[in-house]
């Protein structure tokens, strides 16, 4: 179905890299603050990877500057190369068993009330690398138990093997991002499966129903409203219970081009759509990301943050 832009939404340039004809609510001022180069500074001292910095993150200095980031798990390399994502892609290293360590000591170091993990695409891995989140899941509860836990893992193909060793570690929260609507989606991510997605979210809440989940959308690429919402139906009637919902911005002119901006209004009325379905939690925000406010979200949310309230 062809883009049809509302009368109140803004059509982009050809050239979409041209930062200059971003909308203004899309301009983001950069954050100098002393907590924004601890961040970075501990990230650095431990060789460890964010997401924050590998996909361009419009958030990085707003959140580094809070003392908060989103960890990369299982290198900086991926496997696939999905047409709207900036991270390295190609032929990956081999696992780093000591990473699960390093990540969870950071976290102890910046006394994280939430933790929120993410990772590359290990493909040429028939468990997709889900040991090493299980790993550091439980050295996280080891060194600093009074934090939740977020991890936004990828489909590992849809197996249900691999997607079981996440969930025995207990995650607090299992995020995965579905992205787009479904004529979309193997546009964008020709080499992931919109079904082993589905399956993916469906199985997380299956395996561990005490488990708040998670998945997000990026709008922008040529899609309608109408579309956003089905799509906002679908995710809610596999159990999700938080979403997130942000404008898709370029990465480069080698990237898939903006096809649209949303006005902030019409991310409000996606709000407010979304917890109409019954959404727990709806992030929708032009510069929203998956993690954007997830500390937020746990603290109301994480039955581990409402048990420390009820025993203190």
């Amino acid at each position: 179905m062809a883009s049809t832009p509302t009368r109140d939404r803004i059509k982009s340039q050809e050239n979409n890299s041209d930062r200059k004809r971003l909308p203004p609510w899309l301009r983001v001022k950069f954050n100098n603050s002393q907590a924004f180069h601890e961040v970075d500074t501990l990230m650095q001292s431990q060789s460890l990877h964010t997401v924050c910095q590998e996909a361009l993150c419009p958030n990085r200095a707003e959140c580094w500057g809070d003392g908060t980031a989103t960890f990369l798990l299982l290198g900086d390399v991926c496997t696939r190369a999905c047409k709207f994502c900036d991270v390295k892609h190609g032929q990956p290293g081999a696992l780093d068993w000591d990473e699960p360590e390093r990540i969870a000591r950071s976290i102890q170091l910046m006394n994280l009330e939430h933790a929120v993990v993410t990772s590359v695409n290990r493909d040429e891995r028939r468990d997709g690398g889900a040991p090493i989140f299980a790993r550091l899941i439980r050295r996280v509860r080891e060194l600093h138990p009074g934090c939740s836990i977020e991890v936004l893992i990828p489909d590992f193909k849809g197996s249900l093997e691999a997607l079981k060793i996440v969930m025995d570690g207990r995650p607090d929260i299992l995020n995965h991002n579905l992205e787009t609507v479904p004529h979309l989606f193997k546009r964008i991510q020709p080499q992931s499966s919109y079904q082993a997605s589905r399956d993916t979210l469906v199985n997380a809440k299956l395996l561990q129903p005490d488990a708040l989940t998670k998945s997000g959308l990026m709008v922008g690429l040529g899609e309608t409203l109408a579309e956003i919402r089905e799509t906002m139906v679908e995710i809610r009637s596999w159990g999700v219970d938080i979403l997130t919902i942000g404008q898709y911005l370029q990465p480069s002119k080698q990237h898939l081009p903006v096809e649209n901006f949303y006005t902030p209004e019409e991310f409000e009325e996606l709000k407010k759509y979304g917890l109409e379905l019954g959404y727990k939690w709806v992030e929708s925000a032009p510069l929203v990301r998956s993690s954007y406010h997830a500390a937020n979200q746990a603290r109301a949310l994480s039955s581990r943050f409402q048990l420390s309230q009820t025993t203190d």
